[in-house]
């Protein structure tokens, strides 16, 4: 399932439908979350809140499995597996009662989650390295990132209009609303989508597992450094809501606007950038996305009360750095991942990098509301230092990669998989 003998890919299309369907599940609950068992369940908040990390906790080992699977299997039957049992999540949901049940049920959709994340980019380069003479892998990484935003920013609109009545069986209709969407997306992609067999991608003596993967310092330090752009990438919608009460003492309306502007954006804007980005080394997109980073991290920090003209002007200018770099980083950083991964890891090495996103999103809630106790600028004080510094990290780390994964030629190979654990010079 999934994969085509012949070395082509095919479903291309279907492949961008498919997970734009899958965001569109993600993003009906995305504005629930816990109050979806609030309203449903005699769970009391506190403990939904303890049931809801620990499964989430549990994912935390899922990337090491999917990626061994996708290289033992390809990545496409992971994901395919991925979104099944995402929705077998949500029609869970709209059954449970006690806290057992909320328990299995989020733990299902989280270890779905996990899976999928730990294999699509894998998938995605797959489909790629299949169609030789087609995109490369940034804009196929540019394209699918739009679709992803584009799903979820509908799904979450959705969602905003139908449950404004609060009725439980509205509340359930999302859930199985969601589930269809990812059955819907596992469907598309099982029957649709072929790409080359993992056995195809060149196999190296036996070095290409995790152990070199431990051993492989230039591509530790790439998940470091992609561990800050990961969590400031996150800071908007985590810290936007509280600027606009606190800071800006603007209008709620405001902080909806500018997160569905920055959603729009992406969504338009993802293919025509991405098709300009394989112009460019990807080591320096990734410095760009992180000096814009820095910037909008120092205009952050002078939010401050104003007349509405004012706060309007300065967070649209702000969120407009942020939408850039966002827009630069997210395919580059990918794409550079899987071109210093060893093909014959590829999966393993990719679900790794996963991690970065996995450990910035445990920290950031941390993060942003210590610092801001201390006090209003210096959470973003900080996130500007640490993305300067990123800059540089990552200029520095450019001269130890393989110079073929830099940027995405005709004739650029795959690292081959002996050469995991010694970098290049």
């Amino acid at each position: 399932m999934g994969t085509n003998p012949a070395g082509h890919s095919r479903g291309g299309a279907v492949l961008v439908a498919a997970l734009t369907v899958d965001s569109i599940g993600n993003g009906l609950f995305l504005p629930l979350s816990l109050v979806y068992f609030l309203r449903l369940t005699d769970v009391p908040l506190a403990l939904l809140g303890v049931l809801i990390s620990a499964a989430t906790v549990l994912t935390l080992p899922v990337p090491l499995w999917a990626g061994a699977l996708a290289d033992r299997v390809g990545a496409l039957p992971v994901v395919v597996a991925s979104q099944v049992l995402q929705a077998a999540g949500y029609l869970a949901y709209a059954w449970v009662r006690g806290p057992v049940g909320v328990f299995v049920a989020a733990a299902l959709v989280a270890v779905g989650v996990r899976f999928f994340w730990s294999a699509v980019f894998t998938a995605v380069a797959d489909y790629a390295d299949g169609r030789p003479g087609s995109w490369p892998r940034d804009t196929w990484y540019a394209i699918s990132n739009g679709a992803r935003t584009a799903g979820l920013a509908v799904g979450g609109l959705a969602t905003g209009l139908v449950v404004a009545d609060g009725r439980a069986g509205t509340y359930r209709a999302v859930a199985y609303a969601a589930a269809a969407c990812f059955a819907l997306a596992a469907v598309l992609i099982a029957i649709c989508v072929r790409t080359p067999p993992a056995a195809a991608r060149p196999a190296g003596p036996g070095r290409a597992g995790y152990g070199a993967l431990v051993r492989d310092r230039p591509f530790l330090a790439l998940i470091g450094l992609n561990t800050v752009f990961a969590l400031t990438s996150m800071m908007l919608g985590l810290a936007l809501p509280t600027v606009m009460l606190t800071d800006a003492q603007g209008p709620a309306w405001l902080t909806s606007a500018i997160l569905a502007g920055n959603a729009f954006l992406v969504a338009l804007l993802s293919a025509p950038v991405g098709a300009r980005l394989p112009r460019h080394r990807r080591t320096r997109v990734i410095a760009l996305a992180a000096g814009l980073w820095t910037a909008w991290g120092l205009a952050m920090a002078t939010v401050g009360p104003g007349s509405l003209g004012m706060v309007v002007a300065l967070l649209t200018a702000t969120t407009l750095l942020f939408t850039v770099a966002e827009l630069v980083h997210a395919p580059a950083s990918a794409a550079l991942a899987a071109a210093v991964a060893p093909a014959a890891a590829r999966g393993r090495y990719l679900a790794a990098f996963q991690y970065s996103f996995a450990i910035a999103s445990m920290i950031a809630p941390a993060f942003f509301g210590t610092l801001y106790e201390i006090g209003t600028a210096a959470p973003w004080l900080v996130l500007a230092l640490l993305n300067a510094a990123g800059t540089g990290g990552i200029l520095l780390l450019e001269r130890i990669l393989p110079p073929a994964a830099l940027r995405e030629t005709p004739a650029a190979a795959p690292r081959p998989a002996a050469d995991a654990s010694v970098p290049a010079t």
